[in-house]
């Protein structure tokens, strides 16, 4: 069965006395971890969670965390993992959306629950402790509720039943729950274990938030029965120190974890040498980071995946060894690829008609496999718009080349159409990239009188340099189109971004596209 339950047997009947959780304050062996989750499922079970039934988590990434998920798993019941960091309305929006029956909260979010947008949730709440004291709070523990339970056999779900309820960022707009069966998320694991190397050696450490898909990137590790260890709170010294302290062979992390972390002051004091592979996703990175990332972590293996919440969640990656090929023959256009799809992925590029185009020509991404999600939640319009002829339309702008390798161009929101030529805002944003003062930058496109809409950039500076327009103009000509060159832009401080870095250019529209004009 493709099924996350028997992911889950399968683990503890193989590798029972491995070590399944590897934290600070304890470490539990496959067979440990899973009485746990059984004595869980039996707690799920006695507050009216049954099979089906959907119950909410609003917590860091934590051992706790993880084995409400597998409980969840283990009886049927679909976990919903909250972004803690939106404001009360917005988590009680997908608390109501989810039709979430029951909530457990870390004891660091307790204050959310006086929000009034909590209310009707504060009599179903259960604590999820946040450290080894007792929880200072009179609601019930998970940790008390598990040492009172007796395990429980559960209730077996089926391939296409719901296994995890997962809300998008809404970097295109709000919100929206990406239901994941069982097959999906289980075979997400199968497709990534040979490409990422994925074995029961392995010890896997969470940086991506758990309430984003990123972090299904461990289901190939718990189907290894691997090891896996959590990152609470993301800074470049918790990650080094979480690198060393318990002997992390493999993590994944947006580009912008892995910038800030190789300029780390402290950088060299670390023991890193356990680390055999580092995984970015969520966006490019740029020619010289990588290079940068791969002397700073030389026994590891560098590779690249894309995905999405609705693909459970990746669909390509670009190995490693396309990786070192590039650095040493210095040809390094094809690190702006995606990469190839995984097994059983079927991929193509389509026109606005759903014809599939010439290789090299641009069109939107579009895919089916066994990992692609049955729908939004309570969508049947977008589902219409996503789901048509057996394939999802990512809503990403790519090409295909000869070699099977993807590139990404743009997010099909992301595309401007100025005085009627388009323009990717990845290509402009490649250019000012180019400039050694540049830091960091995102192009939008905003509204204009004249040509429908114009080209706005929001950039960081490097610290300790300084940019004028005239010096981004200036260094643009040449390297793109005239059209292409942004003339209105902004410097700032910081980028608004999401839970895993990506830049969300929703903000910066509503913030630049009427001061603009």
């Amino acid at each position: 069965m493709l099924t996350m339950r028997s992911a889950l047997e399968r683990a503890q009947r193989l590798y029972g006395a491995n070590t399944a959780i590897i934290d600070a304050e304890r470490r539990f062996t496959w067979s440990e971890h899973m009485d746990r989750v059984m004595r869980l499922a039996a707690v799920l079970q006695e507050n009216g969670i049954g099979k089906g039934d959907r119950f909410g988590i609003v917590c860091r990434n934590t051992w706790r965390h993880c084995e409400l998920i597998h409980a969840g798993y283990w009886n049927g019941a679909v976990p919903v993992p909250v972004n803690y960091r939106l404001a009360p309305p917005e988590i009680r929006y997908i608390l109501e959306d989810g039709a979430v029956e029951q909530l457990f909260i870390e004891e660091t979010f307790l204050p959310l629950l006086d929000a009034d947008a909590a209310a009707p949730w504060r009599d179903r709440a259960i604590c999820i402790p946040g450290g080894p004291g007792a929880p200072q709070t009179a609601l019930r523990s998970t940790d008390n509720l598990i040492a009172d339970a007796l395990p429980s056999d559960g209730h077996d779900s089926g391939e296409e039943e719901d296994a995890i309820l997962l809300y998008t960022g809404g970097t295109t707009g709000r919100s929206k729950g990406v239901r994941l069966t069982h097959k999906n998320v289980f075979s997400n694991g199968q497709q990534c274990t040979a490409p990422m190397k994925i074995n029961s050696a392995d010890v896997y450490l969470h940086v991506a938030p758990m309430f984003h898909s990123a972090d299904l990137l461990g289901t190939g590790y718990t189907q290894a029965g691997a090891a896996h260890a959590y990152l609470p709170v993301f800074s470049p010294e918790n990650l080094l120190q979480a690198f060393q302290d318990y002997g992390v062979t493999s993590a994944m992390m947006a580009p912008t974890m892995i910038i800030l972390t190789l300029q780390a002051p402290d950088f060299e004091k670390y023991d890193l040498s356990s680390l055999n592979r580092v995984y970015y996703g969520s966006s490019p990175m740029a020619v010289e980071w990588i290079r940068r990332t791969m002397a700073a972590f030389p026994a590891a293996n560098v590779q690249q995946g894309y995905g999405l919440t609705e693909t459970s969640p990746i669909l390509t990656t670009l190995d490693e060894d396309v990786h070192v090929a590039a650095m040493e023959s210095g040809e390094y256009e094809i690190l702006k690829a995606a990469g190839r799809p995984l097994v059983g992925i079927d991929m193509r590029i389509v026109d606005i008609d759903g014809h599939e185009v010439p290789l090299g020509a641009a069109g939107e991404v579009v895919v089916r496999g066994p990992n692609v999600t049955v729908g939004y939640l309570n969508r049947p319009e977008e589902n219409e718009a996503a789901f048509r002829g057996g394939w999802f339309h990512t809503g990403d702008i790519g090409k295909m080349d000869e070699n099977g390798f993807m590139f990404l161009l743009d997010r099909k929101k992301d595309m401007i159409v100025t005085g009627g030529e388009n323009v990717y805002s990845s290509e402009v944003e490649a250019a000012l990239y180019t400039h050694e003062n540049v830091h960091e930058c995102a192009v939008v496109g905003v509204p204009d009188d004249k040509y429908g809409e114009a080209l706005f950039a929001a950039i960081v500076v490097r610290p300790g340099s300084s940019l004028t327009e005239n010096d981004i103009i200036d260094h643009c000509r040449g390297l793109i189109g005239g059209y292409k060159i942004p003339r209105r832009m902004a410097f700032v401080e910081e980028l608004p971004k999401s839970a895993m870095g990506k830049i969300l250019k929703t903000e910066i529209r509503k913030i630049y596209g009427e001061k603009s004009r």
